[in-house]
Formats: structure tokens, sequence, C-alpha cells
């Protein structure tokens, strides 16, 4: 169990980085396309938007991540009953959040390519549309493998004695 538990919370971790990168690099792209004027400057609002949020989580994840794996440690060898039920029940939680993240994140996607698509005379929306689309597709796509490591690790508590 401590090999499955340590590498979900390292796959967290690295995780975390993509969406700390994926923060820095899309606001300094939108800083660029805003500033020298480009017709697709408009990207720049659903590009910081995300960017923020992105950010928040990587940063709070990746700070969080160490002290958390070892807590939950010392918890799964002192009392591996608690720590079954206390982190089965924290995991079921996040992965019902996933469902939520994915449809906000699919929805955003359908709206930037109706964006694109619709309205592709408009610099302004084409502009907004292709940050959703590319904000929305990326998270979407870290969510997704996110999402796997939940289910391999709840795998791994359901087989926990106890």
């Amino acid at each position: 169990m401590m090999k499955d538990m340590t590498d979900y919370f390292v796959g967290e971790k690295q995780e975390s980085v993509l969406f700390i990168l994926a923060a820095l690099i899309a606001i300094g792209l939108a800083v660029w396309l805003w500033s020298n004027g480009h017709r697709l400057r408009f990207m720049a609002l659903p590009l910081v938007v995300v960017a923020l949020m992105q950010l928040v989580v990587g940063v709070t994840i990746f700070a969080r991540t160490d002290a958390q794996l070892t807590q939950l440690s010392t918890q799964l060898a002192s009392a591996p009953a608690q720590f079954k039920q206390a982190e089965t029940e924290r995991m079921n939680t996040v992965m019902a959040n996933f469902k939520m993240y994915k449809t906000v994140e699919l929805v955003l996607l359908l709206v930037g390519v109706c964006l694109i698509v619709f309205l592709s005379k408009l610099d302004v929306a084409t502009g907004i549309g292709i940050g959703l689309v590319v904000q929305a597709g990326f998270t979407l796509a870290l969510d997704l493998f996110a999402e796997a490591r939940g289910e391999a690790y709840l795998r791994a508590l359901a087989g926990i004695a106890g």
C-alpha cells in the first residue's frame, strides 16, 4: 500500500508542476498578445482567468503534498483501519469532484469551439474561443490523468485488510 500511496502523491506533485508551468506560460502569452495589440489579444482573458486557477491549484498541491504524504504514512503504519476509512472517504470526495470539473471543462471547450465556428469573423469571439479551447483542453487532459491516478489509489485502499 505504501508504494501505491507514494505513487499517487508523487504523481499529484508532478502534475502540480505542470499546472504551475502552464499557468505561467499562459500568463506570459496573454501579456504578449495584449501588449502587442495582436488581433487575437482577447484570447488573453480566458488564458489569464484559467491560469490563475491553475496557479492556485498547482501551488496548493505542490506545497501540501510532502506533509500530507508524511502524515498519511504515519497514520497507515499506526492505525490502518482508520487510515483506510478516512482516506477512502477523502478520495471518494476527490473523485466526485472530478465529475464536476470535467463537466465544466467540457462546457468551456464547447463554448470555445462554438465561438470559433459561429463567430469567426469577430476577433473578440475568436480570441476568447481559442483561449477557452486551449485552457479547457489542457486542464481536462491533466484532470483525466489525475482521475486515473485517483482510481488506482482507491483500488489500493480497498485492498487494505480491516
